[in-house]
Formats: C-alpha cells, sequence, structure tokens
C-alpha cells in the first residue's frame, strides 16, 4: 500500500447530506475523520435531486400560475423559456456540478476527504479505490478506523432489464436535470414521486409528455386518492397517463427517437426517455458481508441506534427506512450522538414526513389507510376536498387537493394522514407533528385553527372522523360550500 495510507478515528463511506453532516460534525468533535466520494461531496441533493428539481417545479408553477390569470385577474399571455432554468441549476444550485464549496467546507473542519470508491475489506478496515477518468492514476487508499466506519453511501438510479432499453441513450433523473434543452416529446417510465414531478414539469415548458406506471396508480406508495387526483391533474394538462401496463420493450433510433411497447401493445413515443423507476443500493460493492451483514438484501439493516455490525453505521437511503434527505440527516444525528457517547434517542420512523412536489404538492405522514389495516389497527377515516374548504373556495384556479386522516380508533389518535393541495407540504406539517406525538384525535379537535387557511380543513377532516365536537364558524356556514367526509 502507499505511503498516503492511515490510522483514523472513523471512515465515513459516502458523503450526501447524511454522510456529510455526520462526517463534518464528528471532526468539529476532535475526531479524525476520513470522507470517502466517489463523486461530487454533497451527493444527490444538491446536484440532481431536491435542490435542482425543486428550481425547475417553482419555474414551471409560475408559468403555469401566469396561465390562471384570465377569469381571475386579466388577461395574460405566457411564452415558457427553459434557458434562464438550465442557467439557474447550473450556475446557482451545482456550480456546474462543482464540489469544491462542499469540499472545502468539510477539510476546513479538519476531515480528510478521499476521492475514490469504498469497500470494507476487513473489520474496520476500508479500502479506497480511485474512479478511472475521475480521479487519475491514483493509487487504491488503507484507511484503517479505530473507532468505526459509518456506511451512508446511499443509492443509485434502478434501471429495469426491459428488452431492448440497455444501451440507448435514456434518461435517469442526472440527464434530465442537466439537459439545456426540452425535449419537443417525452416517455416517462415511473409514476412515483421524480417521474411525476419532472414530467409535470417538461409538460410546462411543452414537451409532449407520456407517463407509463407498471402498478395501478400514480404514485403508488400513498393513498389511492393522490395518485387519482394527479391522474386526473396530468390529463387535464395534457399529459397521458398509462397504469397498470408495465413497459415490454423498448426500441431506439436517431431519427425516430425511443418507442415504449407497453405489455397491453399499446406504444409511446418520444424524442427522450426518462427512466425513473425507482433506487437500488449496491450492498456488495460496499463489501458488507466482510462484517457479517448479508450482501443479497436490499438494504443494511440496523437498530434503533444506526448500528449494522460492531463497529458499523449506516444512515440514509441505504438503510431502506426512506430515500430521503430529511431521513438522512436524521439518522446522522443519532450516528453522531452514538459515535461520541452523547445521549440521544433512538430512531423512530411512525410519522415519517415525505412531500411529492408536483402540482398539486401531495405530502402524507405515517400510514395510509391500508397499511394501518394490514396492521390490523381498527381505523376510520375521513377526507375532505380542498375545494369545499374556506381556502380553497377563495384560491378558485389551482385549488386541487384533499385531506386525508387515517385514526387508529384503539387509541383515539392519528396513525397517518395526507394532505394534497396548494403548499400541501406545508400544511403536512401540522399533521406530521399530530402523528409523531400521537396528539388525541380529542385533542386536536380541540385547536383553534386560523381562518381563512388551508390547513383549516384539517378542522373540517377531523369532524368527519365521528361527532363534532363544536359547529363551524358562522361565516362558514352563511358563505361557503361545506365540507363533506
Amino acid at each position: 500500500m502507499s505511503e498516503l495510507d492511515r490510522d483514523v478515528d472513523v471512515v465515513v463511506l459516502g458523503m450526501g447530506p447524511g454522510g456529510e453532516h455526520a462526517a463534518g460534525s464528528l471532526a468539529e468533535a476532535g475526531l479524525a475523520v476520513a470522507a470517502v466520494e466517489a463523486h461530487l461531496v454533497g451527493g444527490e441533493c444538491p446536484y440532481w435531486g431536491c435542490v435542482p428539481s425543486k428550481m425547475m417545479i417553482r419555474a414551471a408553477d409560475l408559468v403555469t400560475e401566469g396561465r390562471r390569470i384570465p377569469g381571475m385577474a386579466g388577461r395574460s399571455e405566457v411564452t415558457p423559456d427553459w434557458a434562464p432554468v438550465a442557467r439557474r441549476i447550473r450556475d446557482e444550485a451545482t456550480d456546474n456540478w462543482d464540489d469544491k464549496v462542499a469540499a472545502d467546507r468539510f477539510t476546513g473542519k479538519g476531515g480528510i476527504l478521499v476521492r475514490g470508491h469504498g469497500r470494507i475489506t476487513a473489520p474496520g478496515e476500508v479500502t479506497v479505490t480511485p474512479v478511472p477518468g475521475r480521479h487519475g492514476n491514483a493509487e487504491p487508499r488503507l484507511l484503517r478506523a479505530r473507532k468505526g466506519i459509518v456506511l451512508a453511501t446511499g443509492t443509485t438510479a434502478a434501471v429495469p432489464p426491459i428488452p431492448g432499453l440497455a444501451g440507448t441513450p435514456f434518461w435517469t433523473n442526472h440527464a434530465a436535470i442537466e439537459t439545456e434543452q426540452v425535449p419537443e416529446s417525452l416517455v416517462v417510465l415511473g409514476g412515483g414521486a421524480v417521474g411525476s414531478e419532472l414530467a409535470q414539469v417538461f409538460a410546462r415548458f411543452g414537451s409532449r409528455v407520456s407517463v407509463a406506471e407498471g402498478l395501478s396508480r400514480l404514485l403508488p406508495l400513498e393513498e389511492p386518492e393522490a395518485g387519482n387526483l394527479l391522474a386526473g391533474v396530468f390529463e387535464r394538462e395534457g399529459i397521458t397517463v398509462r397504469t397498470g401496463h408495465p413497459a415490454a420493450r423498448v426500441t431506439h433510433s436517431a431519427a425516430g427517437g425511443f418507442t415504449v411497447t407497453l405489455d397491453g401493445g399499446e406504444d409511446l413515443t418520444g424524442e427522450a426517455l426518462l427512466v425513473a423507476t425507482g433506487r437500488r443500493a449496491d450492498l456488495p460493492g460496499l463489501g458488507v458481508g466482510v462484517v457479517g451483514i448479508d450482501e443479497t438484501l436490499k438494504a443494511v439493516p440496523v437498530d434503533e441506534h444506526m448500528r449494522a455490525a460492531p463497529g458499523v453505521w449506516a444512515l440514509g437511503d441505504v438503510t431502506g427506512k426512506g430515500a430521503f434527505t430529511h431521513m438522512s440527516m436524521y439518522q446522522a444525528g443519532i450516528v453522531i450522538g452514538d459515535i461520541l457517547g452523547r445521549e440521544h434517542h433512538g430512531a423512530e420512523y411512525h410519522a415519517v414526513p415525505r412531500v411529492t412536489f408536483t402540482d398539486p404538492e401531495v405530502g402524507g405522514v405515517g400510514l395510509t389507510e391500508a397499511q394501518a389495516r394490514e396492521r390490523g389497527m381498527q381505523v376510520r377515516t375521513a377526507t375532505v376536498p380542498v375545494p369545499e374548504s374556506a381556502r380553497g373556495w377563495i384560491h378558485k384556479a389551482g385549488n386541487d387537493g384533499f385531506i386525508k386522516l387515517v385514526e387508529d380508533c384503539g387509541r383515539g389518535v392519528l396513525a397517518g394522514a395526507t394532505s394534497a393541495g396548494p403548499c400541501g407540504g406545508e400544511v403536512l406539517s401540522a399533521l406530521a407533528v399530530a402523528v409523531h406525538a400521537a396528539v388525541p384525535v380529542q385533542r386536536l379537535r380541540e385547536m383553534i385553527y386560523a381562518y381563512p387557511t388551508f390547513h383549516r380543513a384539517i378542522e373540517a377532516a377531523l369532524d368527519g372522523l365521528g361527532p363534532q365536537a363544536r359547529g363551524c364558524a358562522p361565516c362558514d356556514q352563511a358563505r361557503l360550500p361545506q365540507a363533506q367526509a
């Protein structure tokens, strides 16, 4: 091995948001920390995920808001232009996909940044192999961790083995985020959060978009009402939606673009093809079998302290607890506390919040109705359409949405909730607190909800769960349509 091999206290594999937080905090606490990153310090979120995609969504929403002016506030003529969107992503969000600022932030805290792919080769030992073409001709390095290893390597796009797909110039989220041009037409494979968000963005900027989801509805991990709502909005915006028919074959030609044949025989065509069919972790590539972890698993199993094996912790996407930046940051805090010997609360996953930033936004927390019933809970639900709420009625244009509550009747608390609509992700925060803290439903009924807000629909949904604790405000009764459970 080279003279650059060294002993440290902790080795962190992967410098996404959670890994960077853990590595930086441990370094600031005085530990010798080596962080291994094969790509960009910061990971998916700032370069190809949360940040640039939400810039795209913000731009697309502005285009649509401008088109909603007629009939509400005068006249408008909107001409979409992708150039400022691409420029903002390149210059403001990603520094043209350069991680110098993030790398310097970590090394400025005393951390040691090692470029390359890290693999556990013995207990407490990581071998780092440079990525060809990215890290020059550097030799492999050996890092020995006195206190332990933290796995924070995230996931990569999962590409399904569809006949004809391999070898074609299809997009993953990386290419979609980096594009300087909006394709004339686009086929999106996958109607989950990423596929749905990007489909709506490109459609609003003029692309003819088709979405194919092999399962029975869009957003299959959310309540059925959410997928149905979004499908209706998409169809209204000119997006073709096909569900329940997986892709059977893909063909591509330079002249004709992509043709995706569904298992029912229908063809969807597009200049570009976005594959958004999920993510996968590479456990064999991490070498976790060396420390006794089954490499055939889809995720690294961890306990409530994020311990995966003696001297090994894991956090973020690789744990399979939710592919969210906020999950990795939450778990990183637990890892930091455990390594430093600080008192900390064990991980809890009963109130994980999640938001799909389509228009309408779809926020969910805790269990869906189906999940609650599968766990044997005695369940009752209530759903209130946002257009029938005070703020929804006032908002009028772009007011699609609903609030759905799932009550665990045995405990008298919310097991889960969905907030779909304008500001759906922000409204979700109140419901997330209620689910996380197991606030009694009766206590939620006794709260004061500001009028007229979108979150006031929560009060109407609570009324729909059972006998009303109080009547509606006089102005609700006199002026506005009433919500129905």
